[in-house]
């Protein structure tokens, strides 16, 4: 009788046990939304993951990466936005580069203003005090040989009214001023030949570097706003205002790789 009960008592358990195992593998029904969802407005639709390809002839999207590097200051467009060639796109951050290139182009001027002074020479001014001098040495030497002249006159006449020390000095102060004056005259004939061509060369040869140093300073300054090179749509924008970038293009954070700046597709 015992071993009756403990049989019917095994059953029903086996029995309760399948049954709470049929009664939890059964889903509970789908709560009814809170809100309708919004409706598609397509009737016919593909859904994939991938790159978005233009229809041209290359058959390849255009990738623009910089060609330059710093911190982006400003995206001037938008994703989907058709842009002529040369619409500005976005711009790098060009204080350095633009105060380089002022700086040059200051000395390039400075260059220029120089050469211009070479070339303008002599200046009236210092030829007018090259001339005086001139004119001041002839009057010395005219004195000199005036007083040179007295002086040999009275020896002749007389040898004892002068001596020849005295004779001497006045000869030797003729001599000078002569040379005197040969030097004020060489001073001013290179005073009125203006600058050495030599030196006007020199210069103009500086000037034109530091011209053509400037224009590359510009040119690479020109680079920091990013421009269409064709008439497209922009499909894909990867950098964020104050984003740093470099010819590499823009880092992913999630990627952990570079991409171009802009992608873009023609029409």
């Amino acid at each position: 009788m015992k071993n009756k009960i403990l049989f019917i008592l095994a059953l029903a358990g086996i029995a309760t046990a399948l049954y709470s195992a049929h009664l939890y593998s059964q889903k509970p029904p789908s709560q009814p939304p809170v809100f309708n969802p919004a409706p598609n407005p397509y009737s016919d639709g593909i859904y994939a993951n991938g790159i978005i390809e233009s229809l041209q002839t290359e058959g390849e999207n255009i990738n623009i990466y910089p060609e330059v590097q710093g911190p982006i200051t400003r995206i001037l467009v938008a994703e989907g936005q058709k842009v002529k060639k040369g619409t500005p796109l976005l711009t790098i951050d060009q204080s350095v580069q633009r105060a380089t290139a002022e700086q040059q182009k200051s000395q390039a001027d400075a260059a220029l203003a120089m050469l211009d002074e070479l070339k303008a020479q002599p200046r009236p001014e210092t030829l007018e005090v090259a001339a005086a001098q001139v004119a001041c040495a002839k009057a010395a030497l005219k004195s000199a040989r005036d007083t040179l002249a007295k002086q040999e006159r009275s020896y002749t006449l007389d040898p004892q009214s002068i001596s020849l020390d005295v004779l001497d000095n006045a000869r030797n102060a003729a001599s000078v001023a002569e040379a005197n004056l040969a030097v004020a005259q060489k001073q001013y004939d290179l005073t009125k030949a203006g600058a050495w061509s030599y030196d006007i060369e020199n210069q103009q040869k500086q000037q034109d570097a530091l011209a053509k140093a400037y224009e590359a300073s510009a040119a690479l300054l020109s680079k920091y706003t990013i421009t269409a090179p064709v008439d497209g749509i922009v499909l894909s924008i990867e950098a964020a205002t104050g984003s740093y970038v470099s010819p590499q293009g823009a880092y992913g954070t999630y990627t952990e790789g570079f991409s171009p700046l802009v992608v873009m597709g023609t029409e």
